[in-house]
């Protein structure tokens, strides 16, 4: 046998495997903080990651499908596995070090496997994910190479280097894992039933305390929802500045989907072209969606095939970032000039100059309207998404009427901070 990854002795190689092992725990923390943040904040000033890009986007991870599973964040699975690799090299035996190197390997195929579904089917990646990836595939490299190794030949010992885990270690190991995700579990349980109580009455407060900005010079007349012939006599009002390239855009499409069923002739949703692209937008002047104006230009071409175009758009979100989808989309309904038109240009300018009308919300930039997507809701500014609970608690006081006096709140930003040092 060789002479080990972890055992007295192996000095620097030590050091590595701990802080392998530290860094998936880091991460792995991280992005269990940011599951909870995004799925249920605890106030209305937090909530789902913002975008980086259409690709760099943790939002996609945080309301992925297999971000959980019954109620238990994968994050903590990786945590984990972080958590025994330290335990290893502080606490070393061959033991330990044999059943680590077995979980290594089923830990770098369930990296590679959850890859391989970000880019391949989300199209995306989240960066905390990518630093728990990093760590774990150089914990496992680490085992792989300075780990305890047979020096039997053959398929025997193959089994005796990458599979002869402890059992007692293993079985130890799982009830820990088990012990964590149900207390995870549990936990999540609590966040989804706060989100029906205090929380979403403490939402229709910070909502209330909001200043009315008002709706924009122009609104658009390209109408998601349309309840009331008049803009003005629907109780619910949403100006959304969005971009079919936005992430965040797809859940509010998506979210707005299944609330107008729940308020039937209550709700106008104007859909405020607002693409994240230099070639058209001159407010922000962000280029982190390529192919948003096109999009833009294609959906605001013919009014009357606005709504079928914004569903088929965000219906195929993956595909609608290829120029070569864009291009089959025109020829399908005969819009090929949409992108050349000079009016069609010019009402999309019209649309994008109304975002210089709201005061500064970030000194970073020169207006109020700077992401999207950007919800002005009967007169205040939302920033961003809200889960389903705080906007149907938003929709029900408006309903109500039972607003407050406006306060002297500008805007609410609904996502948590992007701070590289933390991704």
């Amino acid at each position: 046998m060789s002479e080990g990854l972890t055992l007295e002795g192996s000095g620097l190689k030590r050091f590595w495997s701990f802080f392998a092992g530290t860094g998936m725990i880091a991460a792995s923390f991280m992005t269990i903080q940011h599951f909870y943040a995004a799925n249920y904040p605890v106030s209305i000033w937090e909530g789902s990651f913002c975008d980086i890009s259409s690709f760099f986007n943790c939002d996609s991870s945080a309301f992925s499908p297999i971000a959980q599973f019954g109620g238990v964040p994968m994050g903590w699975f990786g945590l984990f596995v972080g958590l025994l690799v330290v335990l290893g090299a502080v606490f070393p035996s061959a033991r330990f070090e044999k059943t680590n190197k077995a979980i290594s390997i089923l830990n770098a195929l369930g990296v590679l496997a959850l890859l391989a579904y970000s880019i391949l089917i989300q199209k995306s990646l989240c960066l905390l994910c990518s630093g728990y990836y990093l760590f774990s595939l150089f914990s496992f490299f680490l085992f792989w190479k300075y780990g305890l190794r047979s020096d039997r030949p053959g398929f025997g010992g193959f089994l005796r280097t990458f599979a002869s885990p402890s059992i007692k270690i293993a079985i130890v190991a799982v009830a820990g894992l088990a012990a964590g995700a149900y207390g995870f579990r549990q936990f999540t349980l609590a966040k989804k039933g706060a989100q029906m109580g205090g929380v979403s009455q403490a939402i229709v407060k910070q909502f209330n305390d909001l200043a009315v900005v008002g709706d924009p010079s122009f609104v658009s007349p390209y109408l998601v929802i349309q309840s009331t012939p008049r803009w003005e006599d629907a109780p619910i009002r949403i100006v959304e500045y969005g971009d079919h390239i936005c992430p965040d855009c797809l859940f509010f499409h998506q979210q707005m989907t299944r609330l107008k069923a729940e308020y039937p002739g209550k709700i106008n949703l104007a859909f405020q072209f607002f693409p994240l692209e230099a070639k058209c937008n001159d407010v922000v002047e962000k280029n982190i969606h390529p192919g948003a104006c096109d999009l833009s230009l294609i959906a605001a071409h013919d009014p009357g095939l606005f709504s079928v175009l914004h569903e088929e758009i965000f219906a195929n979100f993956m595909q609608a970032k290829t120029p070569e989808w864009r291009a089959d989309l025109m020829k399908r309904y005969g819009l090929e000039a949409a992108v050349t038109s000079p009016a069609t240009a010019e009402m999309l300018r019209r649309i994008v100059a109304t975002g210089t009308e709201y005061e500064k919300t970030s000194d970073q930039f020169s207006h109020g309207i700077r992401s999207t997507p950007t919800l002005i809701i009967n007169g205040r500014m939302v920033i961003g998404t809200l889960p389903d609970d705080h906007m149907r608690a938003i929709f029900d006081s408006l309903l109500a009427g039972d607003s407050a006096k406006p306060g002297a709140g500008k805007f609410i930003e609904n996502w948590v901070e992007f701070k590289p040092t933390k991704k």
